[in-house]
């Protein structure tokens, strides 16, 4: 006999960074697997140290991390997290990043800036990573920075279902809060069935850089209900300025989808001082409870996470979980 053959067997290992290990161990209960145990800690100086307390050769290897605020240090302990599976002779690392970094920084605006969104990706694929799940990008052409395949996720349908469900039978109008997410809420009115879509156009006087000076609601809003969409919300300014307008111009309520909430200071108080009736996000980031107002829905992205991550471990499709879109 001139070979040995082996039983080609598959394993499938959880892991968890320390931005949010709750949703980790969410995604873990789903598929019925825990995250595999490890030591991490910083050093005095403030460097990190990962270490696996299992063995990860030859594992189908999946790093979820939420790189919540202190974004820096959570990048960067998922490249040492890459590189230890690495070293450790893991078979294939998926980094599940349910908000990917540096997302607003995908292109030059003017001369000598970064493009920071690619350099993250860069980072990632030298590190050793063979692929990227992520979930609503800022913008879809980031899934070219990266070499190698990424599994561009969508929370509209979990969004969605929700607020079909509150507001059913009250009549609604998608809101662009830009010109920029036009595109996103075409999709939000055909998921809720062909409702009538507006935007805001800011108006900007020539003489002002960077102030805008007017703003304008284009489509039909009067009596109805508001429904903004947008991929990420920061400090909330664009969303607390949008619903003052929309009120202006008649809206019955308004309230918010976003996937991502980021809620940097002074979210939390505009928020809390806005008209908008009722913020729906998603778990993709922790949320702490300074920040939990009563107007807040958070909705669980641990099930798309979890069956994204069964599909690309049985080598199924990712693309199919969302009608031919990723």
């Amino acid at each position: 006999m001139g070979s040995i053959v082996a039983e080609n067997r598959k394993s499938l290992m959880l892991f968890s960074g320390r931005g949010f290990p709750e949703l980790a161990e969410e995604i873990g209960q789903v598929l019925g697997v825990a995250p595999t145990p490890s030591d991490s800690y910083e050093f005095a100086n403030g460097e990190i140290f990962v270490r696996f307390k299992e063995s990860v050769r030859g594992s189908d290897a999946f790093v979820v991390q939420s790189v919540t605020e202190g974004v820096n240090r959570w990048v960067m302990e998922t490249l040492i997290m890459i590189d230890a599976l690495k070293r450790g002779s893991a078979k294939r690392i998926t980094v599940v990043l349910p908000f990917y970094p540096y997302s607003r920084q995908d292109k030059k605006h003017r001369g000598r800036e970064p493009i920071s969104a690619r350099l993250v990706a860069d980072l990632l694929k030298t590190a050793g990573a063979n692929r990227i799940l992520t979930v609503d990008l800022h913008t879809a052409q980031i899934q070219g920075f990266f070499d190698g395949p990424v599994d561009h996720l969508f929370a509209m349908d979990t969004l969605a279902d929700y607020v079909q469900k509150k507001y059913a039978g009250r009549p609604m109008t998608v809101v662009a809060p830009d010109s920029g997410r036009v595109r996103v809420a075409e999709r939000w009115t055909d998921r809720l069935g062909g409702c009538p879509l507006a935007f805001i156009h800011k108006t900007r006087d020539p003489l002002k850089p960077n102030q805008v000076v007017a703003n304008r609601v284009v489509g039909e809003v009067e009596g109805r209900v508001c429904l903004i969409v947008d991929d990420m919300i920061d400090t909330g300014g664009t969303i607390a300025k949008a619903a003052d307008i929309l009120f202006e111009e008649g809206a019955a309520d308004v309230i918010v989808a976003s996937t991502h909430a980021l809620l940097s200071d002074p979210a939390t108080e505009r928020l809390k001082n806005s008209r908008i009736s009722e913020l729906v996000v998603t778990n993709t980031l922790p949320l702490s409870p300074e920040k939990r107002l009563d107007k807040i829905t958070v909705l669980s992205i641990a099930p798309l996470l979890a069956r994204a991550i069964r599909e690309v471990f049985d080598d199924g499709s990712v693309t199919t979980l969302f009608g031919g879109l990723s």
